[in-house]
């Protein structure tokens, strides 16, 4: 037998000891996997909705600071609240889906999506900052129920259905970037530009809101991704977990490279006399190619026992882009923008993959979602605001850039503890 079959069998007979659904429950799942292409489809869509309302706003950031009046550091708000809420919103995730059940909170979550990106667009400067906070919080459910439902509905794929939510997240960060300008232009005005994703979210909602009601009509609370058998109380105590600080550290240093590039790379090209056009579209190729990464070091991810050395891999991608970025921005912009891409995709994929990884069960598996979220992008939110004040306190992006080196660094330090073959409640690796 194969170190990867035994891996697969391993994650297999801790699930089944571990989440022993009730037969109700069991019946609901029976139900929603009679659908696997609703079921499909539904992951597919919420992930290409949790980072499109972000990504958009990237592009469109010039106008939106012109309009309230808002200088560098305030400007930087726009991306940091969603974080901060990101991260607050992480910490909930796992209550609303015990208590209505995980694809009732998806869907709800969708909703309240839809509702928070048509806020950002009111007249007054504080709904903008509202409708981030909204948006935040839901991409946040998203964000923390996703690694568990996968947990729970496809252990023997774990990695494989990792690979394919991380690819459409992306997809939808790249369609998102690159149609930011277009959009404005034709519908003549960024507001319009960002309220056009909220068509998006309300598809995903349909097609979640029949699995919300099939998983409701089964159970009496519905079937939570986070729902530890009888017996197993409420699981390892993550924060006594030197490995799951790893992890969630790991998720939270390449989140803040993540969010300052999609905050500010258009901004640094156009700050070294790039076009805004262009300037745009090399953003959307960045998050086009990130695409590569995001399937394929999951997938590898998922072969390997241990995934230290990927880890080191694609800090140093990243490390590599943003010394491009130092040093010729301009020239080598497209060139930059592919490895910062390759080497961002891969990082978020492998951020997700140990999540599931680092796991025995869907009940801890939702956990050490909900705690490297929560603390990862409470640390991310501290990027595009701390990078913005450097900016405009040095009048360049010198500075800020090297300090981006930095973390890139750690993330390689990180990685090679996050990356160990462990598994967190057992001795080794707690």
């Amino acid at each position: 037998m194969s170190g990867t079959d035994a891996t697969t069998q391993v994650d297999l007979i801790d699930a089944e000891e571990d989440l022993i659904p009730a037969p109700p429950v069991a019946a609901a799942r029976r139900r929603l996997r009679a659908h696997p292409a609703l079921l499909l489809a539904g992951i597919v869509l919420a992930a290409v909705n949790m980072r499109a309302a972000l990504a958009g706003v990237s592009p469109l950031l010039n106008e939106m600071a012109h309009h309230f009046h808002l200088a560098a550091t305030a400007s930087s708000l726009v991306t940091t609240i969603p974080l901060v809420f990101m991260g607050l919103g992480s910490l909930i995730a796992p209550r609303v889906a015990r208590r209505w059940g995980t694809e009732a909170a998806l869907c709800g979550a969708l909703v309240a999506l839809c509702g928070g990106i048509v806020l950002r667009i009111a007249p007054p400067v504080a709904a903008l900052f509202a409708g981030c906070a909204v948006v935040g919080a839901s991409i946040a459910l998203l964000n923390v129920l996703m690694p568990g439902l996968i947990k729970r509905d496809f252990p023997e794929r774990a990695a494989g259905m990792t690979a394919l939510y991380s690819t459409a997240m992306i997809l939808g960060t790249t369609l998102s970037a690159a149609s930011a300008v277009p959009l404005e232009n034709a519908l003549g005005s960024w507001q319009g530009s960002l309220v056009s994703w909220s068509l998006l979210a309300a598809v995903a909602a349909l097609v979640w809101f029949p699995q919300a009601v099939i998983a409701r009509r089964g159970t009496h609370h519905s079937a939570a991704a986070a729902t530890p058998a009888q017996g197993t109380g409420h699981g390892p105590k993550l924060t006594r977990s030197p490995l799951a600080w790893q992890v969630t550290l790991f998720m939270g240093s390449q989140s803040l490279i993540a969010y300052v590039i999609i905050a500010w790379m258009p901004t640094i090209f156009t700050d070294h006399g790039m076009g805004k056009s262009e300037a745009g579209l090399v953003f959307a190729f960045s998050t086009l190619v990130q695409m590569v990464g995001s399937f394929v070091v999951p997938t590898l991810a998922g072969r390997m026992r241990r995934q230290r050395l990927l880890g080191v891999a694609v800090s140093a991608l990243m490390a590599c882009g943003v010394t491009g970025l130092l040093v010729a921005p301009v020239a080598g912009a497209w060139l930059w923008a592919a490895v910062l891409g390759v080497g961002q995709g891969g990082a978020l994929g492998l951020a997700l993959t140990m999540m599931v990884l680092r796991s025995g069960d869907a009940h801890t598996a939702a956990r050490l979602s909900g705690m490297s979220q929560t603390g990862g992008y409470l640390l991310a939110a501290v990027g595009p605001l701390a990078l913005g004040a450097v900016h405009q306190a040095t009048a360049g992006w010198t500075v800020p850039l090297v300090l981006l080196l930095v973390v890139c660094a750690g993330l390689a330090v990180l990685a090679l503890g996050a990356g160990r073959d462990r598994r967190i409640g057992t001795t080794a690796g707690r």
